[in-house]
């Protein structure tokens, strides 16, 4: 019923302000995961945990019905040295809850749990919804969403709570950085002595910079490359004998990390090592219900630019939160009281349509 988000509004506010007042740097949420496992508990509902993330199931839930997954994290970077008030205060002045986490992404993650509360008890649901609540997602740690994937059963599409100006985030890059290294023999630089590994890196270098991928994203166009850092030589008068670099791959929906990765060592002569290929890029059909759903409600889609906890999934997935990207990780993090209410609201509206 509509009539309840004003009450679970204020409920979400009022979480928000605790968890605000809680450190919980990424690998350090043991108390704000406290809080929130205490939370669940009182409004009856069962909770599983492990490390610092929970996890929960609607009353009702039926594994023959396809499942939702509600996600968001409870993690924060640390505060920068910009701050000209008491991170941990969250106060709210002109309509602005202040506090460090509380647009990135405690908002959305009280919004995504009151929406989780609104349909907890209803029956005869189409959809079963699963609430995660996760922890290092800042530091894109193994021990967060990652952690708890197998536990949490089939899913058949995400929501994940990221601030977006509520609006519909449909795809998000993935990332790679690869450590790449040609080979050369050292020697005397005034004589013609050794096979300079600088000289051996520059056609590859080039590749990089010059090669389009066929396939291009029809949200982001091609797939991005930079060389952004470069070191090799020891001193003025070797020929180096190695020479390193590191390559920054933005990897859109057209591909998979691995397809890229493939692509790569069939065009380059170096040695190609990817630091980690857990990253993928994520995306959700235009025509997913969830997505007519919100468009319907006015809603505008767009690819998201940052990296999410969608990157650990492999299931569709919709990034969409109540408050502003550009706000996140700033000095004196706010986020509107109002939003929260808003955002609870058409989490509900879309779902409803669904559900």
């Amino acid at each position: 019923m509509l009539s309840d988000i004003p009450h679970l509004s204020r409920q979400a506010v009022q979480l928000l302000q605790q968890l605000i007042s809680i450190p919980s740097f990424s690998r350090e949420e043991d108390r704000t995961a406290d809080l929130l496992e205490q939370f669940l508990k009182q409004h009856d509902v069962e909770v599983y945990r492990k490390l610092n993330n929970l996890w929960a199931r609607n009353k009702h839930f039926d594994p023959t019905k396809p499942t939702i997954l509600l996600n968001s994290h409870h993690d924060t970077v640390k505060p920068n040295s910009g701050y000209s008030r008491d991170p941990y205060d969250a106060k709210i002045e002109d309509g602005k809850l202040y506090g460090l986490g509380s647009n990135d992404a405690g908002g959305c993650l009280v919004s995504l749990i009151a929406v989780f509360l609104y349909f907890y008890e209803r029956e005869n649901l189409k959809y079963n919804f699963c609430l995660a609540t996760t922890a290092e997602e800042e530091i894109s740690g193994v021990n967060g969403l990652e952690l708890i994937i197998p536990e949490l059963g089939k899913l058949d599409f995400g929501i994940v709570g990221e601030p977006t100006l509520m609006q519909l985030a449909i795809a998000e890059k993935g990332l790679m950085v690869l450590d790449c290294t040609t080979y050369g023999k050292a020697g005397h630089a005034a004589r013609e002595e050794g096979d300079n590994a600088i000289y051996r890196a520059l056609p590859d270098i080039e590749w990089f910079r010059t090669f389009r991928f066929p396939k291009e994203s029809d949200v982001f166009g091609p797939v991005k490359m930079s060389v952004t850092i470069i070191n090799a030589g020891s001193q003025h008068n070797v020929v180096p004998a190695s020479c390193v670099f590191t390559v920054d791959v933005r990897v859109t929906d057209a591909y998979r990390n691995e397809e890229v990765l493939e692509i790569i060592r069939q065009h380059v002569s170096c040695e190609v090592k990817p630091r980690s290929i857990r990253l993928k890029p994520s995306s959700i059909d235009k025509n997913h219900p969830i997505v007519r759903a919100g468009v319907a409600l006015g809603r505008d889609t767009y690819g998201s630019p940052t990296t999410s906890d969608q990157s650990l999934l492999d299931i569709p997935s919709l990034k969409i939160g109540p408050g502003d990207s550009a706000r996140s990780h700033s000095a004196d993090e706010f986020i509107y009281v109002h939003e929260i209410g808003e955002g609870i609201e058409l989490y509900i509206k879309m779902l409803e349509q669904i559900c």
